[in-house]
């Protein structure tokens, strides 16, 4: 389950992961996700004491970040520092959590690591991927005409994406002929479509549920939305900025590390006349934000492509394989 307060997960599963790590003789154990690290790092904490295997843990954004709720934050960090003991390496993936690893000491200084993200096939997410007939195909899906301007949000529709923010900016906006679109599904959805026809603008918002055509929706639209509580590194605006559509986000750890330097317009937490304002400033300044766009996949090729991360990976996981090597020979040698 990802819900960290689910006991659930320390019923059967470290049993399992021991057993099946233990059987495989894996060298590196790579972990991602909170709830899914935490329990597999504990699952591993008394193996690792035989330096076999070594833990690598990501973290997509820990679970305790700036304006969060004083208890959460709390009882999050102490967590991160208790499973920081069964951890061999740590990667980080936005400037906020590097600095709190260090300053929390969750791992010792030398075993964090900065990367931006898991990294993006920016030749796969490139403008020229997507062909004009398929723009045209499913604006046409969605009853838009050729010159109506497009925004999208790309999200799960759970609480912490605000798609209440979204709804209500667009409810606020002076541009009848714009249309917004959501694409995801989540526990959330029914509620969101009720909100817009009590604002009144169910006739211009689309929800599409799931898909697997987001780089055509994408280039389709004036720009992507995503004005989350909490994130880490999202992956929807790093899929944007690659394909050169710009991107309001809120001001918050990741998606300022994205969108900071002109590469993005960021907006306060809940500011939602500030998110309308943004949407409009997109609209009244298409130029602008074609070349805000450009800098934004300037960014993604040069510190975000793929081959940069496998690269950074491949380094460190031969750097733990050689750490591992030298205490294996350590303990093996003669007295």
């Amino acid at each position: 389950s990802r819900n960290p307060l689910d006991l659930a997960n320390f019923g059967r599963t470290p049993r399992l992961i021991e057993e099946i790590v233990k059987r495989e003789r894996y060298d590196i154990v790579h972990v991602h996700t909170p709830v899914a690290a935490f329990v597999t790092r504990y699952a591993l904490r008394n193996l690792r004491q035989e330096h076999h295997p070594k833990v690598v843990y990501t973290a997509h954004g820990f679970h305790f970040y700036r304006g969060g709720s004083v208890s959460k934050n709390t009882v999050f960090r102490m967590i991160e520092r208790l499973a920081g003991r069964w951890t061999d390496h740590l990667i980080v993936m936005n400037r906020e959590d590097h600095e709190a690893a260090q300053a929390l000491k969750i791992v010792p200084p030398s075993a964090v690591t900065f990367m931006s993200g898991i990294g993006i096939a920016t030749s796969e997410y490139d403008p020229s991927s997507v062909r004009p007939e398929e723009i045209a195909s499913v604006r046409a899906e969605m009853g838009l005409n050729p010159s109506s301007p497009l925004f999208l949000m790309v999200a799960e529709f759970i609480p912490r994406k605000r798609h209440v923010d979204a709804l209500q900016a667009f409810a606020n906006l002076m541009f009848p002929e714009a249309h917004l679109a959501f694409a995801g599904d989540g526990p959330c959805m029914r509620e969101m479509k009720r909100l817009a026809q009590t604002l009144g603008v169910s006739d211009c918002v689309h929800f599409l549920g799931l898909r697997n055509d987001i780089r055509i929706l994408m280039r389709a639209s004036n720009a992507l939305l995503l004005p989350s509580t909490q994130e880490g590194l999202p992956r929807s605006i790093m899929e944007a900025l690659s394909l050169q559509v710009p991107v309001i986000g809120s001001d918050i750890r990741g998606t300022r590390d994205l969108l900071e330097n002109g590469c993005g317009l960021l907006v306060p937490v809940g500011d939602v006349g500030g998110l309308a304002r943004a949407i409009q400033c997109i609209l009244d300044n298409p130029s602008e934000a074609r070349v805000m766009a450009q800098r934004g996949r300037a960014k993604m090729i040069t510190k975000c492509d793929i081959n940069h991360i496998l690269k950074s990976h491949t380094e460190l996981y031969d750097r733990l394989l050689n750490d591992g090597l030298s205490a294996y020979e350590e303990q093996s040698a003669p007295q």
